[in-house]
């Protein structure tokens, strides 16, 4: 078992920053791999960025690539997202999830735990 919690949303401005927080608990954390996610209002939610066992290899979806930086400290238990940049279209909550193997993958059926999910809102 993992259990998540985020942390670190909140209302900000088009251009302003936000780290978001996921904290880690039961299952050794660094031999899994972790992702976020979003989901906007009325929307699916959506593949935002991941993170591999060792954080040896990152991956974005294309609407936040050079703008949003995945990280994790497994000494932590913790993975982060650093979101620069803000739009609007940002806006959603934003999940942490964790997948019980060491390699990441874009799709939310292949992880196999999730947070609570936090709420982040842009204003424009």
């Amino acid at each position: 078992q993992v259990q998540l919690v985020e942390s670190g949303g909140g209302l900000v401005q088009a251009g302003d920053s936000l780290r978001l927080t996921c904290t880690a608990s039961g299952r050794s954390f660094s031999s899994v791999a972790m992702g976020w996610f979003r989901q906007g209002p009325g929307k699916e939610r959506e593949f935002v960025a991941s993170i591999i066992w060792n954080g040896g290899d990152t991956f974005y979806s294309d609407s936040v690539k050079g703008r949003f930086t995945i990280s994790r400290d497994n000494a932590k238990n913790t993975v982060y997202l650093q979101m620069n940049s803000l739009k609007p279209e940002d806006t959603a909550v934003y999940y942490c999830a964790a997948r019980t193997l060491r390699w990441s993958s874009r799709s939310s059926y292949d992880y196999n735990y999730w947070g609570q999910g936090t709420q982040v809102t842009v204003s424009s």
